[in-house]
Order: structure tokens, then C-alpha cells, then sequence
């Protein structure tokens, strides 16, 4: 099947938003002032306790956040209602500091694979589909580009394909029943995978509501940022996999590697 330049044009917007710079150059930008200084203020025991905090958070999102919606593929997506749901909880979560993070980032989180859900619906997704549910926790690790990535595992396709392997034993083991809550090995194994890459923009998020003069409106500020962050990557992801539904995935593979990623 030939591609149209429409099928470019699309394809071309997922990328701008996949390949985008990560969440701490857009916090960076909004708040004036560089997020490493907050990573300093982080308490000593944050890097060993990231990992439990973000899995968590997965988790618990994952028990709730997609099980209520209607299925009905290709209903609009209401991004709005999902910022604020993040503002309010990032706004609890600055005004309390950086020792609220394991109470507030399992809301947030959840209120954003719920909009992450909602943006699959809204590009012709089933979320009742075991595969889109693993696609949409896939958006976690699609952080954008990150000053602690490896540049060669962090493109689009590249984190897709470290990811594959795991996607699939979750995927063989929802099919034959299994369920987030009865934690079976292979989906707490994806999910670790997921959190390790999420747990790096986190600590960004932490690190720039760690600085003192950003207080409530700081965090809802950020928190807003965060979600917005994530509801691109979910949008250019969605794109693909819609794209690759109707010409394939090699197809588009190549035609994304060959389109030019904004400077």
C-alpha cells in the first residue's frame, strides 16, 4: 500500500512529539531555574527508594484507572479534565513537600493512565484489549529524551524493542487470565521494566518541587507540566500503533526513521 503524504504528515506529528526534549528541559523552561539544583536537595535515601515508589504508583494505577471507562474506540479524548485531576494532587503535593511523593504520585499517576486510556480510545483503541492495557502503561517509559538516557536506547522504536520481550510474556499471561492484582511474575516484571524509565522523569518532577520557593502553586505547576508530558508521548505513540493497524509496522518503522526529527 503507498504512503500518502497525509499518512507523512501524520506519522511526522508523532514524531515531533515522541522525540521531543524530556520533562526536565520543559520544567527548565517554565520555572526559570535549572532542575539540577533540586536534585541536590533530594533526600539521600531517593535513589534507593525511587524504584519501590514508582512500581507502586504503576501498580496501583494499573488496578484502577482503565476499568471504568467505556469502550467505545474512537470517542475524543478529554485532556482538560485530566490536567486539572494532576494540578490538584501536584498542588497538595508541593504544599506538603517532597515527603508527600508516595501518597501524591500514585494519584497523579493514576489520573494519567486514565487520560493515557483515554487518548488510545480516541485513535480507534479498544481498552478493553489486553494489548492496548500494556500499550498504555508502555507510555511511562517513552519519557522523551533524558540527560541519563543512552542515546542509543532511547529513540521511540528503541525503547520499544527493549521492551518487547516483556511486553509479550504480560500479554500471554493477561490472556490466559491473569489479572494486575493476583501480581503474576511476568507483569510485575514489565512493570518494573516500566518504572526503571518512568522512575528517571520522577525524580526530575521531585527534584524541581524539592526547591523551596515553588510551594503549592509550584507543584501544580509542575504536575501539570508532568501530565502534559505524558498525554504527548500517549498521543505520538497512539499515532503509530494506528498507522502501523493499517500499513504495517515495518512499513512505518521506516518511514519514521527516515523523517526528520526537529532540532
Amino acid at each position: 500500500m503507498s504512503i500518502t503524504e497525509s499518512v507523512r504528515k501524520e506519522l511526522q506529528t508523532a514524531k515531533n512529539l515522541l522525540e521531543n526534549p524530556g520533562i526536565a528541559a520543559k520544567i527548565t523552561n517554565y520555572i526559570g531555574t535549572p532542575i539540577e539544583k533540586g536534585l541536590g536537595l533530594l533526600p539521600e535515601s531517593w535513589n534507593k527508594s525511587i524504584g519501590d515508589v514508582t512500581q507502586t504508583a504503576l501498580l496501583k494505577a494499573s488496578e484502577a484507572a482503565i476499568f471504568t471507562m467505556k469502550d467505545v474506540p474512537g470517542e475524543s479524548s478529554s485532556n482538560i479534565w485530566h490536567k486539572l485531576g494532576v494540578a490538584v494532587s501536584g498542588g497538595v503535593g508541593g504544599f506538603f513537600g517532597i515527603a508527600a511523593i508516595s501518597v501524591e504520585l500514585p494519584i497523579s499517576t493514576t489520573i494519567m493512565l486514565r487520560s493515557i486510556a483515554d487518548i488510545a480510545r480516541s485513535e480507534g483503541e479498544s481498552i478493553n484489549s489486553a494489548q492496548t492495557k500494556l500499550a498504555c502503561l508502555e507510555v511511562f517509559a517513552l519519557g522523551g529524551e533524558s540527560s541519563d538516557d543512552d542515546g542509543a536506547e532511547s529513540g521511540y522504536y528503541a525503547v520499544r524493542a527493549a521492551l518487547a520481550h516483556s511486553v509479550k510474556e504480560a500479554f500471554e499471561y493477561i490472556v490466559k487470565g491473569g489479572t494486575v492484582e493476583t501480581g503474576g511474575p511476568m507483569l510485575v516484571r514489565f512493570i518494573a521494566e516500566i518504572a526503571n524509565r518512568f522512575g528517571i522523569q520522577v525524580s526530575e518532577k521531585a527534584a524541581a518541587q524539592a526547591i523551596p520557593a515553588l510551594g503549592a502553586a509550584g507543584g501544580a505547576l509542575i504536575n501539570t507540566l508532568f501530565i502534559d508530558h505524558f498525554q504527548d508521548m500517549a498521543r505520538g505513540h497512539f499515532i503509530v500503533r494506528r498507522l502501523e493497524r493499517t500499513h504495517g509496522e515495518e512499513t512505518i518503522k521506516t518511514l519514521y526513521a527516515e523523517l526528520p526529527k526537529l532540532a
